[in-house]
């Protein structure tokens, strides 16, 4: 009788267990690639870490995130895959963004009108350049040789060694972002966005959304962040408007990750999270208070929460 009962048990367990994969699929298609990647189920993979005051701005050097903190006149170096801190260095007042370019980190310091310029090695400060006496300095974008710089009513062109090369006019410029030739600019007051060539001359003047911010340039398209329309629109290279579309509160920044677009909304704490091929919309995202930066390390996306003082990590 006992032995009756053992098999009875394992016959009733195994008609369980091959109903089960039955069930799961009727509730949800099975994604081998997700099980061959050990994507077991939809977790939360966000993680949390603090680096100094009110983060502004992401850039990664190839093995490191940087955080500009905006109101410790300070920059972090943090370790990408567990958010250990690698070292803390003093800038100058207010650092606002960052941007890399293959051996160094550069800072514009909106508080002090400067760009500070460190070694990304061991964070030693190389030189501090003072652009002006009026408002600071705000996007960077590199383009290969050059550093160019958002400021006032110009773009600043300068040298490796931190020394100005060249000034342009561009209306009211905010962010940057270099296509693999061109330097492209938004300009919050006016709306739109102008593409410089690489000798400064304005090749076109785009309209987008409300008050554009972030940008950012995905291998074919560029894709601005308008702040004051809670939309995305993405531009052809010749300046045509590809498609706009609706996200968060308020975006501010975005970044691309090699298949997707990832737009901090600072109105509502999210982010969302759109294909780039062809506009869908494919998440949103809660992180902290305010996100203003997005970048990508390679496997993952940062987030600089300006208001709580947190970095996400999807």
């Amino acid at each position: 009788m006992k032995r009756n009962s053992v098999i009875a048990f394992l016959f009733v367990m195994t008609l369980v267990l091959l109903a089960l994969p039955l069930s799961i699929a009727a509730q949800e298609p099975i994604n081998y690639d997700d099980l061959a990647l050990l994507r077991w189920y939809p977790a939360n993979e966000t993680a949390t870490f603090h680096a100094g005051q009110h983060p502004s701005a992401l850039a990664f050097d190839g093995s490191h995130m940087w955080v500009a903190n905006y109101w410790s006149a300070t920059v972090t170096e943090i370790q990408t895959n567990d958010g250990t801190v690698v070292g803390t260095y003093s800038v100058g007042n207010k650092p606002w963004k960052l941007a890399y370019d293959g051996a160094n980190l550069w800072v514009s310091n909106l508080g002090d009108h400067s760009v500070t310029r460190l070694r990304a090695s061991d964070g030693t400060v190389l030189s501090t350049t003072v652009l002006g006496a009026n408002y600071g300095p705000l996007g960077m974008a590199f383009d290969g040789t050059y550093m160019w710089v958002a400021y006032e009513n110009l773009v600043v062109k300068m040298n490796s060694n931190g020394s100005r090369r060249a000034t342009y006019p561009v209306p009211g410029p905010y962010d940057l972002a270099c296509d693999g030739a061109n330097i492209w600019v938004t300009s919050p007051a006016h709306n739109n966005v102008v593409e410089l060539s690489p000798s400064g001359t304005v090749l076109g003047t785009y309209t987008v959304g409300t008050q554009p911010h972030g940008i950012a340039f995905d291998g074919a398209n560029m894709w601005v962040a308008n702040y004051g329309s809670n939309n995305v629109t993405e531009l052809s290279s010749t300046g045509t408007v590809v498609g706009t579309y609706s996200v968060g509160n308020q975006p501010w920044g975005i970044a691309f990750d090699g298949t997707n677009m990832w737009v901090g909304n600072s109105g509502d704490g999210t982010v969302t999270k759109i294909l780039a091929s062809n506009g869908t919309i494919l998440g949103t995202f809660n992180v902290g208070r305010a996100p203003w930066a997005v970048a990508f390390d390679g496997a993952n996306i940062w987030v600089a929460n300006h208001a709580d003082g947190t970095l996400s990590k999807r």
